[in-house]
């Protein structure tokens, strides 16, 4: 058996924010959706992540795989792409627009919609005061930080009213309409805090199917180990340090992270750093240098050779290919 940590030994940081670090909205896309029965909108947009939340009526969300979900007032779901669905006020309605990359709308039949259901400022649909309004936003970009949070995610997530109350709800119905200086960044930060809000509450729920990594974090030992990960992967850890850290040796620390984790401590540290590589190459102008640095590389070319083993291009490509 292994012995027991020592005490006081390791950060005792919130479990949830590594996994909520992302992702993180930039030009995001919001708008109010006010519809009439029947109505139904088919999306193919590949977004990594759209969140919908009814504020008035009902509607029904109808994957291509998977079982369908009746959604009520006070309703929120979290639908991870890229997979396409339906959402309509009953599963049978045939969709009357299409929603296609980079927000582009057409008929079914392929002719673009060219604003004929424009309401007004990022507000869509059949009327103003329709049976059914709700508060979409959709995040047009995958973060490898964020990739992690994604993974964790079923393909469809829903939160009834009765276990969560979204505080937000009035702020965002007044905000969304708004078209004033900052209108874009504002929003982006509220869509963040809708998000954040509801996967705290869904991770708290005992169905939530967590990923290996974050049930990890309630192990005694683990769970410090990852946080330390986590917090400081530009520090030269090694298996030896951390073990020091956790208070065992390090053939327990090896065997029970990897049996809790499914890797070995430097290979998640090394995934760690490369996603936190890509996000930085994708949000920032730092050269290669810096963020080899920031990330736990010595050189731009120790962070190239691992990155390119890994995502099969070299930084320069990548950061080309999400800016």
């Amino acid at each position: 058996m292994d012995p027991p940590p020592r005490s006081n030994t390791l950060p005792r940081g919130d479990p949830l924010a590594g996994l909520l670090e992302g992702p993180r909205a930039r030009g995001a896309f919001m708008i109010r959706a006010c519809f009439d029965p029947p109505w139904a909108v088919r999306v193919e947009d590949r977004a990594p992540l759209t969140v919908m939340l009814v504020v008035r009526g009902e509607a029904c969300i109808v994957p291509d795989r998977g079982e369908q979900t009746r959604l009520e007032a006070g309703d929120l779901a979290i639908a991870r792409g890229p997979d396409p669905y339906t959402c309509a006020d009953a599963p049978g309605t045939a969709p009357q627009a299409v929603i296609l990359p980079h927000q582009e709308c057409h008929y079914p039949d392929g002719r673009p919609l060219n604003g004929s259901m424009d309401l007004g400022v990022r507000t869509w649909g059949d009327r103003l005061d329709g049976d059914t309004v709700m508060l979409i936003g959709t995040y047009p970009m995958r973060g490898e930080v964020g990739g992690r949070l994604l993974d964790a995610l079923p393909p469809l997530l829903t939160l009834p009213s009765d276990v969560w109350d979204c505080p937000l709800t009035p702020y965002l119905m007044e905000e969304v309409v708004r078209d004033e200086p900052g209108q874009e960044v504002l929003l982006d930060r509220l869509l963040d805090l809708l998000v954040i809000a509801a996967l705290r509450a869904w991770f708290a729920r005992p169905e939530a199917e967590a990923p290996a990594w974050y049930r990890a974090l309630a192990d005694p030992v683990v769970g410090g180990v990852l946080r330390l990960l986590q917090d400081d992967p530009a520090h030269p850890w090694t298996v030896a340090a951390l073990a020091a850290k956790a208070g065992v040796s390090r053939a327990a620390l090896a065997r029970r992270f990897t049996a809790l984790v499914g890797e070995p401590p430097m290979a998640y540290l090394t995934g760690w750093r490369l996603a936190l590589a890509a996000d930085r190459l994708r949000d920032s102008a730092d050269t290669l240098d810096a963020v080899a640095r920031r990330v736990g590389y010595g050189s731009a070319f120790a962070l190239s050779t691992a990155f390119k083993r890994v995502y099969g291009v070299s930084p320069v490509e990548y950061r080309g290919r999400v800016t």
